[in-house]
């Protein structure tokens, strides 16, 4: 699957691990990154979620779409 830069993804394992490979334009730079609030009702994703689930930080403090950064010509 190929992501453009900046387009908002999520990934959910049905499996208790999961390894996912993936390719990057360039080398990683925390300080450009985002994060789109995973549950933002404006997005409207159904999680197959059942009781807790395990989120990172960066997962828990995601923005919600309309608060999100527009990023032009992409």
């Amino acid at each position: 699957m190929y992501l453009p830069a900046g387009f908002a993804h999520g990934l959910h394992a049905l499996s208790e691990s999961a390894d996912l490979p993936y390719k990057m334009t360039d080398y990683y730079a925390p300080e450009h990154e985002r994060s789109l609030a995973w549950n933002d009702l404006a997005v409207g994703t159904q999680w197959p979620l059942a009781g807790e689930s395990p989120l990172s930080a960066k997962d828990l403090a995601g923005m919600p779409l309309g608060a999100c950064e527009v990023f032009e010509g992409l």
